[in-house]
């Protein structure tokens, strides 16, 4: 009887191990089709989604964006050229792409306190820390000061089409954390202050007032490290 019982016992930890080690491959070989589809669906498959450029006709099979697109932004000289889009929370594009499915990369989104139109005096949008300067990747590079300076022109087009075409100047790069109020509270503090003050890198200390949009990614320096970067919407 006690034999018998060890052996219920062993054939069970077998078991138990043996779906322990499906679900990990199975997340293994998630997380490879997952990268997979980041470097095809994040560079340039989907800049050919980018208004002015789209070739998809009504009635395609091929994937199209969804209506939550608010905008699109680019940064000249990265790979940060991609559309914008803007969910009833901030969670939701977390892990959804602008297709509408479910990815680990995500998607660049405002956020949702933020008037889609951008005419806000600051607004702030997300995007992951992804590998070889993916979605927001190279956000970090900008902390050196000789990098900014050389990738401080972009491009926001705002709404589905595009209708409004605004340059972008990137001018500063902060260290924040998560829970820095004035930056992760779009409206609540003085955004223009809080950079003078704790920019790593600035290039215009100039009292202007044209609307600033922030791009945030995460920094491998803690859960709570955030990266930001400043840019000037010009008219």
């Amino acid at each position: 009887m006690q034999i018998k019982f060890w052996k219920f016992l062993n054939d069970l930890y077998e078991r138990i191990l043996l779906v322990i080690l499906v679900l990990v491959l199975l997340i293994v070989l998630w997380c490879m089709y997952d990268n997979y589809y980041v470097f095809n669906h994040t560079s340039d498959r989907i800049a050919g989604y980018r208004p002015g450029t789209r070739s998809v006709q009504t009635g395609s099979t091929e994937k199209v964006i969804t209506s939550d697109m608010v905008a699109w932004l680019s940064i000249d000289g990265t790979n940060i050229d991609y559309p914008v889009m803007q969910g009833s929370d901030n969670v939701k594009y977390l892990n959804t792409d602008p297709f509408g499915d479910y990815s680990l990369a995500g998607s660049i989104f405002l956020d949702c306190r933020c008037s889609p139109d951008f005419t806000d005096d600051y607004s702030l949008v997300y995007g992951h820390h992804m590998e070889y300067g993916r979605m927001f990747g190279a956000i970090d590079d900008f902390l050196d000061e000789d990098y900014l300076k050389k990738h401080s022109k972009g491009e926001l087009l705002i709404g589905y089409e595009g209708e409004e075409r605004h340059a972008l100047e990137v001018f500063a790069s902060v260290k924040a954390t998560a829970h820095d109020e004035v930056v992760f509270e779009p409206g609540k503090g003085d955004i223009r202050t809080f950079i003078l003050e704790n920019a790593e890198v600035i290039t215009d200390t100039s009292e202007r007032t044209e609307p600033i949009l922030g791009m945030s990614t995460c920094s491998d320096e803690g859960a709570a490290a955030r990266v930001i970067v400043f840019c000037y919407i010009l008219d």
